[in-house]
C-alpha cells in the first residue's frame, strides 16, 4: 500500500493504523494521528483501516525551549 506519512511517500504492509505505527516504531501514550486530515484516537488506531493513498500525520512531542 502507497501512504503519505508526514508528508513523505512511503510503501508498507500494514492495513491498520495501529500496524503502521509499529512498523515505524512509533509507541507510547503521547502521540496524536490524523488520517486525510481527521483526528484518530488511540483507542480507534487498532481498527481504523487504511486505503492506498491516505496521508497520514504522526505528532509527537518535541524536548526543547
Amino acid at each position: 500500500m502507497n501512504l503519505i506519512v508526514n508528508g513523505e511517500p512511503l510503501e508498507t504492509a500494514a492495513t491498520s493504523l495501529a500496524a503502521l505505527l509499529a512498523a515505524l516504531d512509533y509507541e507510547g501514550d503521547w502521540l496524536a494521528t490524523a488520517v486525510n486530515s481527521d483526528l484518530v484516537h488511540k483507542a480507534n488506531r487498532a481498527e481504523f483501516q487504511l486505503s492506498d493513498g491516505d496521508r497520514i500525520e504522526i505528532l509527537s512531542p518535541m524536548q526543547g525551549g
